[in-house]
């Protein structure tokens, strides 16, 4: 377990990299076996890096990848095949005879002998030396489902329909996801030599706990991994969160008893005992495994106090918020200001802090095409209104209605369409800040390039996108800093987002700025992790979802919600801001409607 992903795909492309060497030198060749998705991303450019740096060698490898769409054309933008060559073997010098990839154009009648060829072709070569697998939010690796057998081979399975609702963003839309995959069976995958359970981000954590700490059964693929002898996890903090020996680890050995520590215990405590803190007892401490921690102080009601006082002291109103500062929050997509921290950019607004929103990315692909459809009707409607040319308005819309019916799913607009998608945002964006009471001259869009490929995955984050950070940031010159903490985006934004805030803030002169971390629109940092709660009036919470309201393309039914939550953005703020004051009120706290939650950065 590691603190981040990037540190996840630097171990495991470490790991590979041993694999390869004593694979080739031992017998020759070295068979990978390969995963696909936004998980093992960096462990593919960390490959492609060591390989271009002359560290790697892929013309002896063989790879066998675990699972395809069925069916899928080759040359589909959502196809794994595609998504290999983009992203893996079109920078190494491996043999495109050695690379193999279940056949998503196979004619169905033909599928049983495909799978057959494919497990033969496994056995050819000697057998997976080191298999990469993720894990879905049903437990799968590769598509082995629910319910599949631990004696399954690579066959043709039906997706579950948790699957397909996580898969949806990649299709623009569930419908468009195929119902049916090609997967390695169970029994495949456990005849790897060694494996590598890979798994990043919050949305993790309750199916990681399940694969690591529960029983083994079919319901859930990943237990199997449990009866093979050389298989690793390999995790980020935030997937582990939810295992014993990261969420009560003083349940299984000794712990050091930091401040940390102690408010981390003591709130658990209150959570089994539906007690108040202050209401704890000696016997609620001895009863929970946590007597060590009671014999530091000797009884129950200094340990009360201490944490009691440390979670007070978080909560701050407007009036100890900093006030007449230069703040600088970036905002991947144009609506994650409002969404994560709507509450709290109003009240610096009324402490007469300078205030400048950075939206990072054009956020154009979450934009349905009827949204699109329906900014051109309006200004067909409104040409004479404002003198302009109504036949040449006309052509233009009806130029860009035939490219629309054209796009099959998933494919990237014509630069035109991506251009009026993207000024959609902006104006949404625009419109939310003026709807806290912020004019709108406080935005500044940046349009970072590594967004523009009009398309679902990404460029990494260049020297381009960190000049342009920088840039602003120099302009700026700000006292404090929000930036996204927020990192199950489901498509990764968020992450690359911070990483280039990051680098960007490394070239900045002292003083440096204080960093605040947000987060919102999938998870909300806990109050043992939060540095700062603030508080949020009902009218305030109302103010802040009507902000959110502003971004009608996300309203309703956005592109991109995040498969592990089906609620629209503004639901989710709502019940999660007034979970966290909620929480706070059975810890015996003030009592609040609604609570934003904060890191800061040390």
């Amino acid at each position: 377990m590691v603190r981040d992903s990037e540190d996840v795909a630097v171990l495991v492309a470490g790991r590979m990299a041993d694999v390869i060497r004593q694979a080739l030198t031992a017998q020759g060749r070295c068979v990978l076996g390969l995963a696909t998705g936004s998980t093992p991303i960096g462990i593919y450019r960390e490959l492609i890096r060591r390989h271009q740096a002359g560290e790697l060698d892929f013309s002896r490898v063989v790879t066998f990848n675990l699972d395809e769409y069925y069916p899928m054309a080759p040359d589909n933008p959502q196809s794994y095949r595609r998504y290999m060559w983009e992203n893996f073997f079109e920078h190494i010098n491996i043999r495109p005879d050695k690379v193999h990839i279940p056949d998503g154009g196979a004619p169905r009648e033909r599928l049983a002998l495909a799978c057959a060829d494919y497990e033969r072709s496994i056995a050819e070569h000697g057998g997976i030396d080191f298999q990469i697998l993720g894990i879905g939010r049903t437990g799968h690796i590769g598509f082995n489902e629910p319910g599949s057998p631990a004696d399954s081979r690579t066959r043709l399975v039906t997706l579950d329909t948790i699957t397909r609702r996580d898969a949806a963003g990649d299709f623009f839309g569930e419908d468009n996801v195929p119902r049916e995959a090609l997967t390695m069976g169970v029994a495949t995958i456990m005849q790897a030599r060694e494996m590598a359970l890979i798994a990043t981000g919050e949305h993790k954590a309750a199916i990681v706990r399940r694969a690591v700490e529960g029983p083994v059964s079919p319901d859930v693929a990943a237990t199997f991994l449990q009866q093979h002898p050389n298989t690793a996890c390999y995790l980020d903090l935030a997937a582990a969160a939810e295992l014993t020996r990261i969420a009560t680890p003083w349940v299984l050995q000794p712990v050091e008893w930091t401040p940390a520590m102690r408010e981390r215990a003591v709130v658990w405590l209150a959570a089994e005992t539906g007690k108040a803190i202050l209401k704890l007892a000696a016997r609620d401490y001895a009863d929970h495994h946590l007597s060590p921690l009671l014999a530091t102080y000797g009884t129950a009601g200094p340990i009360n106090g201490e944490v009691f006082n440390r979670l007070r002291e978080k909560i701050r109103g407007r009036a100890r918020l900093p006030a007449r500062k230069r703040v600088l929050v970036f905002s991947p997509h144009p609506d994650d200001d409002v969404i994560s921290m709507g509450g709290i950019l109003r009240k610096l607004w009324e402490n007469e802090n300078a205030i400048v929103v950075a939206y990072m990315t054009s956020g154009n692909i979450a934009v349905f095409d009827h949204d699109v459809r329906r900014s051109l009707d309006f200004v067909e409607r409104a040409a004479t209104t404002l003198a302009l040319d109504a036949a040449r308005v006309r052509t233009v819309r009806e130029t860009i209605e035939h490219d629309l019916g054209r796009k099959a799913p998933g494919e990237a607009d014509p630069p035109t369409v991506q251009e009026l998608k993207r000024m959609i945002r902006e104006s949404e964006a625009v419109s939310a800040l003026e709807s806290l009471g912020l004019p709108g001259g406080v935005a500044r869009f940046l349009n970072l390039p590594f967004y523009r490929t009009g398309e679902v995955r990404k460029r990494p984050v260049g020297d381009e996108d960190v000049a342009i950070v920088r840039r602003i940031l120099e302009e700026v010159q700000p006292d404090l800093v929000f930036v996204a903490g927020d990192l199950s985006d489901p498509h990764g934004t968020h992450r690359l987002c911070k990483g280039a805030v990051e680098r960007a803030l490394e070239g900045v002169r002292a003083p440096r700025p204080e960093v605040w971390l947000y987060r919102g629109a999938w998870q909300e940092w806990s109050i043992t992790e939060a540095d700062v709660l603030v508080p949020l009036s009902q009218d305030e919470l109302r103010t802040k979802i009507l902000a959110i309201f502003k971004h009608e393309s996300q309203k309703d039914v956005a592109p991109f919600p995040g498969g592990h939550d089906e609620r629209e953005f503004w639901q989710r703020v709502e019940a999660r801001n007034q979970e966290t004051a909620a929480q706070a009120d059975r810890l015996g706290l003030p009592e609040y409607c609604a609570m934003e939650a904060y890191v800061i950065q040390r």
